[in-house]
């Protein structure tokens, strides 16, 4: 091999052993650990919390009779829509029948004895009036020697008798009211207790649920039927204790049902339920349906995206550089081709994948997303942006 050949050899082989260097330098082991980065940016944040619930009703009502009694007809089912005041059933009063006849009878019988009664008092009256007058001229004639004085003492004693006999009647006819009243309220009760035993909507809605059947016999305060009003419904949502701050009434929400991932349905925060779920540490918030959707059932599970106010120029990175440990969050920072271990103070999410830093870093500072293998403070990096 002569000179040149050799020399055209050796440079190959150069070549050769720099492009392998290059290579394990870029991908391999030999340079320093290649890490995805992202820089700290400056921006306006629309933030949103997180949450999983159930499909739930505000206004659920029990239907049933207040006393033992037997299932006589049932008129809807489980499903039905129902209008306030329809009658959704009836049980069997048993003797009741019998017993507003009686009522009836008795308040007849005593409204004709007050009739009677008052009948009496004006007999009384028109005697006692006779008796008065009788007495009164008399007592003249007497003045006027006409009578003796026991003639007079006669007719005044007619007239006191006749005054006795038409208080007598008045107490009697005052009696004879009282019972009419009595029988009245007695007959009066009888007639709403009959009412007592039809089953009744409260409200517009629907039948969740059918408990008894027709010859059943249930106690008083047995549930028959389970219904709810559809237009309370709304997803008792459970939320992070840590990300619940900033949730407030009245804010809206994008609610995706399990069963129909492709629709997003409007909602709005109803009620925040004061006790939460010590376990799982999770608080309930129960957001309302703006506009009720057919298709919706109870118990069906649904995702949901709470809108928090905006913020503006907030810093922020992607929310997976973010990492908790003993209960601090913390990034790893890159500085001067160095890792280094800095905690933060983090604010709002948002659904795109960023959050908030309230302190700890400074815009465009960069913050490692992802490395192939562990990192501890001052490892040299290699940083890659992500795309």
């Amino acid at each position: 091999m002569n000179f040149n050949s050799r020399l055209k050899f050796g440079a190959l082989v150069i070549l050769v052993f720099s492009i392998v260097g290059v290579v394990l330098y870029q991908w391999g082991g030999l340079g320093p650990q290649k890490v995805v980065v992202a820089k700290v940016e400056t921006g306006t944040l629309k933030p949103t919390v997180f949450g999983i619930g159930t499909v739930q009703a505000k206004m659920n009502y029990n239907i049933g009779p207040t006393q033992t009694s037997r299932i006589l007809k049932l008129y809807v089912d489980q499903g039905d829509s129902v209008k306030a005041g329809q009658v959704l059933g009836e049980v069997d009063p048993v003797d009741l029948e019998q017993n507003i006849t009686s009522s009836n009878a008795a308040l007849v019988s005593s409204q004709h004895d007050a009739e009677a009664a008052r009948t009496k008092i004006q007999d009384a009256s028109s005697q006692n009036k006779l008796a008065q007058g009788e007495a009164v001229r008399y007592e003249k004639l007497f003045e006027s020697g006409a009578i003796s004085k026991e003639l007079l003492e006669s007719k005044q004693t007619d007239a006191e008798v006749a005054a006795a006999a038409l208080d007598s009647a008045v107490s009697a006819f005052q009696s004879a009211q009282s019972k009419v009243e009595q029988a009245g309220a007695e007959y009066g009760g009888k007639v709403e207790q009959r009412r007592n035993f039809l089953l009744i909507s409260p409200v517009d809605g629907v039948i969740v649920s059918r408990q008894a059947e027709i010859g059943s016999t249930v106690v008083a305060g047995t549930t028959v039927f389970t219904m709810i009003d559809p237009k309370t419904l709304w997803v008792q949502t459970r939320i992070d204790q840590s990300r619940f701050n900033g949730v407030a009434l009245g804010q809206t929400a994008e609610i995706t049902m399990r069963s129909d991932q492709n629709e997003v349905l409007t909602g709005k925060i109803e009620r925040l339920e004061v006790q939460g779920d010590t376990v799982t540490e999770e608080r309930f918030v129960d957001v309302k349906f703006v506009d009720v959707p057919s298709n919706i059932f109870l118990g069906n599970l649904a995702n949901v995206n709470i809108n928090l106010p905006e913020v503006p120029n907030a810093l922020y990175i992607p929310a997976v550089a973010v990492k908790t440990s003993n209960g601090e969050d913390n990034v790893w920072v890159v500085q001067n081709g160095k890792a280094y271990y800095r905690v933060v103070k983090t604010g709002v999410r948002t659904m795109d994948g960023k959050i908030q830093i309230i302190n700890g870093l400074e815009a465009g500072e960069t913050v490692i997303l992802s490395s192939k293998t562990h990192i501890t403070g001052g490892t040299s990096v290699r940083a890659v942006l992500a795309l």
